[in-house]
């Protein structure tokens, strides 16, 4: 493989470069800061290809990859913290199906409906502190970035005074400007903290995911290591796209006013979630496949223990499934599936909890507060700089316009 495509690519926002490289083919050879070299997916049907294939033709753990073994991944790579780990999303097969099972039994659909009220009054509350900041705000700070660190601590039983450490941590493993040094010292501490959570859970077990995971499996079936890299699994996953979910949604609304008005007064929250999950999926690149052996994807060949990059985000947005406007934001259009949450083998729990955190924090925020209005053109609003999670940095608004 020999890359011609490179990420991040200078002086071109993600979903540009991602449109990109569908032009150029379903599969391509794309090369990663520090020089590793993969290969990028980048339709919809070659995505959700690979995606069928887990545990079949593509593994996700590490040991998996033929360039890590080798040492054609440098052993300083900011993005190891994100591709090493023994949790269930990096396992495989009987491994992955046991640690799913697992936590499945914490995340039925039933515990997270549960969880509604109480997400309806933690937004309420941040709403509260919205509005008394004053008429200039910025949303993504004092709202998005909150919401989903808020739930998310709750249900681990996490006090709300580690949440800005815990969010720091989050940041610096997603950012591709971040060192080597940085990254790996931030996925120490989120292990470090874990760990001490889950001793703390241990003795003093209180009402929380975290005290019912020790609680209710014993060491042979959830071992120390598993339960803390599932909690970190959960924390990152569950805070990081969350937060960009709902900061896309804002932006998708205050782009579009006919679209908020559709939303308020047909209360179409639910299509606005899906819209803006579909449109700018909060992974917007999902690391990694490997191919177990010599395969093909949408034709390309991909030798066996090569890793392989999902553009999720190219594509929500691939006019041969969503259509000729597919970078429209429209809650009215006929959803045909997105792949923001997966699909198949993986496909994540925690999705119904997204939902829920979604559709309450923008009901909640437009009709409390339904002439807010940018204070900026919304095309030149700022965006992470990554090409793994993508989400808007600021979003500043004045409350009543």
């Amino acid at each position: 493989m020999t890359a011609v495509y490179r990420l991040p690519a200078m002086g071109e926002e993600l979903p540009q470069t991602y449109a990109r490289f569908r032009a150029a083919g379903p599969v391509i050879p794309v090369e990663l800061p520090g020089g590793v070299q993969v290969w990028a997916v980048t339709t919809h049907a070659a995505v959700r290809e690979v995606l069928e294939g887990d545990n079949t033709r593509f593994a996700k753990h590490y040991s998996r990859w033929a360039a890590l073994k080798d040492g054609r991944v440098p052993n300083d790579w900011p993005f190891l913290p994100l591709v090493y780990g023994e949790h269930m999303l990096m396992r495989d097969g009987l491994d992955h199906a046991r640690l799913r099972d697992l936590l499945g039994t914490e995340f039925t659909l039933g515990r997270i409906e549960a969880l509604r009220p109480r997400v309806t009054e933690i937004v309420d509350s941040l709403i509260k502190d919205v509005i008394a900041k004053g008429d200039a705000v910025d949303l993504v700070s004092s709202f998005a970035e909150q919401v989903p660190m808020a739930v998310t601590c709750e249900l681990f039983g996490i006090p709300a005074g580690d949440r800005p450490r815990l969010r720091e941590w989050t940041r610096t493993l997603f950012s591709h400007q971040a060192t080597a040094e940085q990254t790996h010292l931030a996925g120490h501490q989120l292990i470090t903290f874990m760990s001490a959570l889950v001793e703390w859970k241990r003795q003093d077990p209180g009402d929380d995911l975290t005290s019912a995971l020790v609680r209710e499996h014993t060491a042979d079936e959830l071992s120390d290591q598993e339960l803390v890299e599932c909690l970190f699994l959960i924390l990152v996953a569950g805070h990081e796209t969350t937060l960009h979910m709902l900061g896309h949604a804002i932006v998708g609304l205050l782009a579009n006013p006919s679209q908020l008005t559709l939303a308020i007064t047909q209360n179409r929250w639910a299509d606005v979630v899906e819209e803006a999950l579909r449109r700018t999926p909060p992974v917007y690149g999902s690391l990694f496949r490997y191919a177990l052996a010599d395969t093909e994807v949408a034709g390309v060949h991909v030798p066996a223990g090569d890793a392989l990059l999902l553009c999720i985000g190219g594509g929500g947005t691939d006019p041969a499934q969503h259509g000729p406007d597919a970078d429209q934001f429209d809650i009215t259009r006929d959803q045909k599936g997105h792949l923001a949450f997966g699909h198949g083998a993986h496909y994540c729990l925690g999705a119904p909890l997204a939902r829920i955190e979604g559709e309450v924090a923008l009901s909640a925020l437009f009709n409390r507060l339904p002439d807010m209005k940018a204070t900026i053109p919304v095309d030149e609003i700022a965006y992470s700089p990554s090409f793994l999670t993508y989400g808007p940095l600021r979003v500043p608004v004045v409350l009543n316009a």
